[in-house]
């Protein structure tokens, strides 16, 4: 994967792939989030099972963890995509995006839009015929974000905790 630059208001900003150096950056934007605030803590106090996530997704080819640094070096985004084979609508294969978080001190610039375009378009050079994503049901804003994207809302979704 080559690094994409988003010329962007406050930027430029720069995609790349995610070290392992990137972890807690990533935590604390998956922190910065009103649903899931009981779940992550932006300074956890173990970051062993991040990591051990992360060298998982990151020796797997099928998956790609993405941040967006800006101009200071600092992690402002990020996406995980994951390129799922199938058979269904004729062996298609589809990208699956999860975990789409942009600082938000910098939601609204443009930045949450090049990111899911360039995975779009990563979608399309893997051969991809599909690309799917799940969004909680109160996140309203993000719906019409999507939507607005080109994404439609297609099916329901269901989660089991276990």
């Amino acid at each position: 994967m080559t690094e994409t630059v988003f010329e962007l208001p406050g930027g430029p900003f720069r995609l790349r792939r995610a070290l392992a150096t990137d972890v807690a950056a990533i935590v604390g934007l998956l922190a910065d989030d009103q649903l899931r605030a009981a779940e992550e803590s932006a300074a956890p106090a173990d970051l062993a099972p991040y990591l051990t996530a992360f060298a998982a997704i990151d020796a797997d080819a099928a998956h790609l963890l993405v941040v967006v640094e800006d101009p200071a070096g600092l992690v402002v985004g990020t996406q995980q995509l994951t390129v799922l084979p199938g058979l269904a609508r004729s062996g298609a294969t589809r990208l699956q995006i999860e975990a789409v978080r942009v600082s938000a001190a910098l939601r609204g610039n443009g930045l949450g839009s090049a990111m899911l375009t360039w995975a779009v378009e990563y979608a399309r050079a893997s051969g991809c015929r599909l690309v799917q994503l799940t969004s909680d049901s109160s996140r309203l804003d993000a719906h019409r974000f999507y939507e607005g994207l080109g994404f439609s809302s297609s099916h329901v979704g269901f989660k089991l905790l276990l």
